[in-house]
């Protein structure tokens, strides 16, 4: 009985030294979130708040973060407590990335700073030519750079050696809601990398969460699967479970598979 209370308490201690560091930052919850699609700022608060989420991310060309003469973000979340994180959704080139990611550390101070190059307005699939570009030059211009790209291996090494602070690769296309299309890919990047990996764009429902998290994920970021579900705040305490159970289901080492059937007893000392 001692011994198991023991070793009880060895693996409670194992969890909680099972810290999310992204830059050098602690994070207490590894779900992170945006803040568009929702009806307005009060749901917004509210889904953050039933999410656990301590980061989220603020679409610099769409919200509203300075305009005090418009309703504004931050009159709604404690800035203090919630860290904003930066990001360049809606830039079509390296260009009109760096110019938003420039114009966010001037408003704000940002260096913490989410990037994103759509190659296209149809799928919203990453540029990756231009994302590396534009890595590289934030990270030289002294920016923490966490990057959503492409499920690609080779490419999301490519981002890490440039300096990226974090490797984002989507599940599926932004907004799609169909969850992870290449598994192997994703595991592939998670093996290869020694920076975090958060996977980002096209998770659907909180199920997904769990099996990127139980594929190794440091993290996922979630907005349309919340802010579009037709109840935001239940689906945010939904993803904030999920994405728990699924980190804690990685930690406990899952069950080898096998293709033959074995009985949950044993059999030797059958009456």
């Amino acid at each position: 009985m001692i011994k198991l209370k023991l070793y009880t308490l060895l693996e409670v201690v194992k969890l909680k030294k099972d810290i999310f560091k992204i830059a050098g930052m602690s994070l207490k919850s590894r779900l992170i979130v945006g803040t568009g699609k929702y009806k307005n700022f009060i749901e917004t608060a509210k889904a953050i708040k039933a999410s656990g989420a301590n980061m989220v991310t603020v679409a610099v060309r769409r919200v509203n973060i300075t305009n005090k003469k418009k309703p504004i973000l931050t009159d709604y979340i404690n800035a203090k407590k919630i860290i904003l994180l930066p990001n360049t959704a809606g830039c079509f080139n390296s260009e009109e990335a760096l110019r938003t990611l420039r114009l966010a550390r001037e408003m704000g101070g940002w260096k913490l700073v989410k990037l994103e190059v759509l190659g296209n307005k149809k799928n919203l699939l990453p540029n990756m030519i231009e994302t590396i570009k534009s890595t590289k030059i934030l990270v030289k211009e002294g920016f923490k750079v966490m990057v959503y790209c492409s499920d690609d291996p080779l490419l999301a090494k490519k981002l890490e050696d440039n300096g990226a602070s974090a490797i984002m690769p989507l599940a599926s296309p932004i907004g799609s809601g169909l969850g992870i299309l290449n598994k192997i890919n994703i595991s592939l990047i998670i093996k290869q990398s020694k920076v975090p990996v958060i996977v980002d764009a096209g998770i659907g429902t909180a199920s997904d969460a769990t099996i990127a998290m139980e594929l190794g994920c440091d993290g996922v970021l979630i907005n349309s699967a919340i802010a579009q579900a037709k109840k935001p705040i239940v689906m945010a305490n939904a993803f904030k479970e999920a994405v728990i159970s699924g980190r804690n289901a990685f930690l406990a080492g899952r069950m080898g598979k096998s293709v033959l059937g074995s009985p949950s007893s044993p059999l030797k000392g059958l009456i």
